[in-house]
């Protein structure tokens, strides 16, 4: 797998490890793509059963557990890369988040912020 010098720098963003399970859904289908395993306020790691298009665009959404029930964050999201896992039908799969809303985006930072930093 290469890396480009804007995705490195990406990374350095802080990412929070997830110890639950969420599913993140594309909008439009209405389908899960997959199930989230790390999250930052730039991009995200998911663990999907199908491959996803390189450099594909999706609209997302996902719920993140907080105080009570959380509305769902929607995202826009673009891959950057994906490799087969050593688990047979599993992919892991790197997106950048290319959209997002001012509201979702402070909750997002928030959660990050809270605990569990990679």
């Amino acid at each position: 797998m290469s890396h480009n010098v804007s995705s490195i720098e990406q990374r350095r963003a802080r990412r929070r490890a997830v110890d639950f399970t969420t599913i993140v859904t594309d909008v439009i289908t209405g389908q899960p793509i997959g199930q989230l395993g790390n999250l930052s306020i730039t991009g995200m790691l998911l663990i999907a059963t199908q491959r996803p298009r390189s450099d594909a665009v999706y609209q997302v959404s996902l719920t993140l557990p907080g105080p009570g029930r959380m509305e769902p964050i929607e995202l826009g999201i673009q891959e950057q890369w994906h490799e087969q896992t050593p688990r047979a039908g599993q992919v892991w799969a790197g997106f950048r988040i290319v959209a997002i809303g001012e509201q979702d985006a402070a909750r997002l930072g928030a959660w990050i912020e809270s605990s569990g930093s990679l």
